[in-house]
């Protein structure tokens, strides 16, 4: 069984939110194909990374996770690279850990 995170931006690089539509819209596909999703959207999560030019970058993220018990990488990387253009992001954060259901 694995857990499948994604972070995705509450804003574009402009400092707009992003309509909560975008982000239903991904809770219900996730939902459709895997059974259920867990949306953390009350408190955003804050990620600080460095840039190429060794700037700070801060992004207010909102955590969705779905349980699978298979990884489908070509899956997921088109529906990364789709995520990408609808949030207008040049990197959005997915990854997969290996779990055990108690």
């Amino acid at each position: 069984m694995h857990l499948v995170q994604l972070f995705l931006p509450l804003y574009d690089n402009a400092g707009n939110a992003f309509p909560r539509a975008g982000f239903d819209a991904v809770r219900a596909e996730l939902a459709d194909r895997f059974g259920g999703v867990t949306a953390f959207v009350r408190a955003p999560a804050v990620g600080l990374w460095e840039d190429d030019d060794g700037a700070v970058q801060r992004d207010d993220v909102v955590l969705l996770e779905v349980m699978a018990q298979n990884i489908d990488h070509g899956w997921w990387a088109a529906y990364r690279r789709q995520l990408q253009r609808r949030f207008r992001q040049d990197e959005i954060l997915i990854r997969a850990s290996a779990v055990e259901r108690l």
